[in-house]
């Protein structure tokens, strides 16, 4: 029961207490023109924030458990604090989450948006590649995280956005988590130091050698790596049926 309250109290956007980075360093501004921030209103009525990215004009992929009431999608930021002439807001149409998404085990925690009008593409506004249905991310290989959540465990959340480089792990270095499957989830961390995405990072891409491989969707507390991601080859052919509108 005890782990799984610790699941839980992960499963949540930035304000109530979910997945920013940790050991990493800010980000270049519009270096990464696919992020996307994301206000939520949730269905209690708060005000929580995940990240997400742009794969189309007018879908963003994010994770299922920053779903709410409303979702507002900021485009093109650097600093979310700030109205930045670059930046592009666009009202949720439509939250479109895997029929498979389980909030007990967070298995399918992967989420479609699709927006109310296409995006603009800009210098700092555009979108980014997803792998192949059978492209498989191997263990050792370097990746990176970004996002606007919190720097660490007693630390609020980032104005602007940060990234951190960060390796695959071995699926049985996330043996302690009792839902992985390394079918669905990468088991991503630094084995030395302090290095993970955190609180207020889910729904943000993982991205290996400039394609999106994975989506932020939980981890420890403290913040510890491993972190769990949600792999995204295998939801390939959903996100295109679901692009498609079938």
């Amino acid at each position: 029961m005890q782990a799984l309250l610790f699941l839980v109290a992960l499963l949540l956007p930035a304000g109530a207490g979910a997945e920013e980075i940790i050991g990493g360093v800010e980000s270049k501004p519009h270096s990464r023109p696919y992020m996307a921030h994301l206000k939520i209103i949730t269905d209690r009525g708060l005000e929580d924030s995940c990240g997400g990215f742009l794969i189309t004009p007018q879908f963003v992929m994010t994770a299922a458990h920053c779903r709410g009431r409303e979702i507002t999608v900021t485009l093109g930021a650097h600093d979310v604090s700030k109205r930045e002439s670059t930046q592009q807001k666009i009202k949720v149409e439509k939250q479109i989450v895997h029929k498979n998404y389980n909030s007990l085990s967070n298995l399918h925690d992967i989420m479609l948006l699709k927006l109310e009008e296409q995006a603009e593409l800009t210098p700092a506004v555009d979108v980014i590649p997803l792998p192949g249905s059978s492209d498989f991310t191997s263990p050792g290989k370097m990746c990176w995280a970004a996002g606007w959540g919190k720097t660490g465990e007693k630390e609020p959340t980032s104005n602007t956005l940060r990234e951190v480089e960060l390796r695959i792990m071995d699926k049985e270095d996330c043996k302690k988590y009792r839902h992985y499957d390394n079918n669905f989830q990468v088991c991503v961390g630094s084995p030395t130091t302090l290095k993970t995405a955190y609180m207020g990072d889910s729904g943000g891409p993982l991205l290996c050698a400039g394609v999106a491989h994975g989506i932020v969707s939980y981890g420890q507390p403290d913040g510890k790596p491993p972190a769990v991601f949600t792999r995204i080859s295998p939801y390939v052919p959903w996100i295109n049926t679901v692009i498609k509108g079938k």
